[in-house]
């Protein structure tokens, strides 16, 4: 297989309080190992698992407890059951129950479009860091000063970015393009769509990825 005909784009639609979507970044990662000969070019994008979910957030086991409730926390344990089975093997650690904040992603999503606009290699230490900040390290993403601090350690500029984050600059371009998404048939996350021609939804099995990135790069340009 080869890349002459150059790389593959894969936007890999998300959000950053989903679980899944830090398993299917590091199975994503995992998949492009399994391939090398084939060039691909991430590209995050926003999505919000709930945006109407106030700016500042909701206490995450209320908030957890509401959507949950019922026959749907059955739906969740298993879920749980599953992530936790699988964080290990994939370098991740997901502490739930230690969760207090469940925050809305707004702005997480700003300072990745930030990052992205710098190099891919920068939004990748966004995107990792923001999981690992929520999930692992208990902090609240929706939080100015905890997201100037991943951006700046990410490399991007600290002055920037304390100007920025509190007020709403890019918020409405981040709403738009995750309505696009939306439009295009997107309605969970992660969501991987290879070169706008094929989607696979879902944090499928780095070989399943692989397959898919082989699939990608064998279809004609459009």
């Amino acid at each position: 297989m080869s890349s002459k005909a150059g790389p593959v784009q894969v936007d890999f639609v998300s959000d950053f309080v989903c679980p899944w979507c830090w398993l299917g970044h590091r199975n994503w990662l995992a998949a492009q190992k399994q391939v090398p000969e084939i060039k691909a070019v991430t590209v995050w994008r926003p999505y919000e698992l709930d945006p109407a979910l106030p700016r500042e957030g909701k206490p995450y086991k209320a908030y957890m407890k509401a959507k949950f409730d019922g026959s749907n926390r059955e739906v969740w344990q298993k879920m749980r059951d599953h992530l936790e089975a699988a964080a290990p093997g994939a370098g991740i650690e997901f502490r739930f129950d230690e969760i207090e904040h469940r925050p809305s992603t707004l702005d997480a999503h700003r300072l990745m479009r930030w990052a992205r606009g710098q190099d891919a290699a920068v939004a990748d230490r966004v995107a990792d860091a923001l999981f690992e900040a929520y999930f692992s390290k208990l902090e609240n993403i929706g939080d100015p000063g905890v997201l100037a601090r991943i951006g700046t350690e990410a490399g991007l500029d600290e002055a920037v970015l304390t100007d920025l984050l509190p007020g709403d600059r890019d918020a409405a371009a981040v709403r738009d393009e995750a309505n696009f998404f939306r439009r295009l048939g997107v309605t969970g996350v992660p969501t991987f769509v290879f070169n706008g021609q094929l989607a696979l939804p879902g944090a499928a099995a780095p070989e399943t990825l692989a397959e898919a990135l082989k699939e990608a790069a064998a279809l004609p340009a459009r």
